[in-house]
């Protein structure tokens, strides 16, 4: 496989480090030391930086203001954000562009699309589901009542919810298909309840009573709730690789400079066979996490459907950034525990990343009915 990335796709990448180059990981309270969320909202000043770094239309096409990228350039920007610990949508703000672009009709993606890219229109998804173990899209019902829809149901883990200005969001129809709502946090019909994430962040169990939604403003095509759902849970590999990646840079730059019997702790074998089998993990989280990205925007035929690509790239994120950051806290001793030292910070975003669109033994499950229903060989 080859994975040498575009020219356009290398320019996102700089352009991501040199924004996420001034954000530090501990600008919010521990969630260790916080019985509730970390903060109220997400972070609205590297928002706009973002945004005026072309950023956030990265997904979207020039003609609605974007730079017209795919979800590989996606993938290389949330990588960068997650060594930082940035908190902000960008996951769900652009796996839902790239959903509307594709699937939304021409007036709806002409009228949200531009500010999604400008940063003026925050979208959050929901795709935990009801209770965080049932597929996401029974979570809700949609029933047509004239020119709209009527919504009912709840989701949770709705990530900042609050504070977003839509929530894209699936439910299914009397007939077994599933469309994807965009429906406002302040609609009538609509209550928060709220709810904080493994890693501190604010988050929302959303109930919907008789939402009354515009046809406008829902996406009826039959594929567009699989497009949305790949789209984030390969962002979740992306995030997770990035945050591997820094915590074994961490941990390499602690156990360098350790000692022990006046020597640095790297250079004890034992050390140093951990940090190679994580950085194993690592390689092996890389290849299966662009390969996933590489299905979802080429269509390309394979074995198997991009599903099956896109499950085991969550099985070995899920597994592989756990392990990095347990054998992280383990190399460093009690000076990992320190919450004035980021790296318990990580590990909480860690958890928080194996388990969001699924743990490992889930996807294990999904792979396996593939496999029945698609023999190999």
């Amino acid at each position: 496989m080859d994975f040498t990335f575009t020219e356009e796709q290398q320019a996102a990448v700089e352009a991501a480090k040199a924004v996420f180059s001034g954000v530090a990981p501990d600008s919010v309270p521990s969630p260790a030391l916080t019985p509730g969320a970390v903060t109220d909202d997400f972070d609205r000043t590297l928002w706009r930086k973002l945004a005026h770094a072309d950023l956030l239309g990265l997904p979207i096409t020039p003609e609605h203001g974007g730079s017209g990228l795919d979800p590989i350039a996606l993938c290389l920007v949330l990588r960068e954000s997650a060594k930082v610990l940035a908190r902000v949508p960008l996951l769900e703000s652009g796996a839902a562009a790239l959903t509307l672009q594709k699937h939304a009709t021409d007036g709806l993606r002409a009228d949200i699309l531009p500010q999604i890219a400008t940063g003026d229109l925050v979208i959050t998804t929901a795709a935990a589901g009801r209770t965080g173990h049932d597929p996401a899209e029974l979570a809700a019902t949609a029933r047509q009542d004239g020119t709209a829809w009527l919504l009912d149901g709840t989701h949770t883990a709705v990530p900042w919810a609050h504070t977003a200005d839509r929530i894209l969001l699936p439910a299914h129809t009397p007939d077994g298909h599933t469309v994807l709502a965009l429906v406002p946090p302040t609609h009538p019909g609509v209550t928060l309840a709220p709810q904080t994430s493994t890693n501190g962040e604010r988050h929302a169990e959303v109930r919907l009573d008789s939402v009354r939604i515009g046809t406008h403003e829902t996406i009826t095509d039959p594929a567009a709730w699989e497009t949305l759902r790949n789209l984030l849970t390969t962002g979740t590999c992306a995030l997770a690789l990035g945050l591997g990646e820094r915590v074994l840079t961490m941990t390499s730059d602690y156990t360098s400079t350790r000692e022990q019997f006046g020597f640095p702790v790297a250079t004890f074998q034992a050390v140093a066979v951990q940090t190679a089998d994580r950085f194993i993990d690592l390689r092996a989280m890389e290849a299966t996490l662009w390969q996933a990205a590489w299905r979802i925007t080429t269509d390309a035929a394979g074995p198997l459907p991009p599903a099956g690509d896109i499950a085991v790239a969550k099985i070995w994120a899920a597994e592989g950034v756990r392990r990095v950051v347990q054998t992280a806290q383990h190399l460093h001793g009690g000076f990992g525990a320190d919450t004035d030292y980021p790296l318990h910070r990580y590990h909480a975003w860690a958890k928080q990343l194996e388990l969001s669109l699924g743990p490992a033994a889930a996807h294990e499950e999904a792979l396996g009915e593939l496999l029945a229903a698609h023999p190999l060989g």
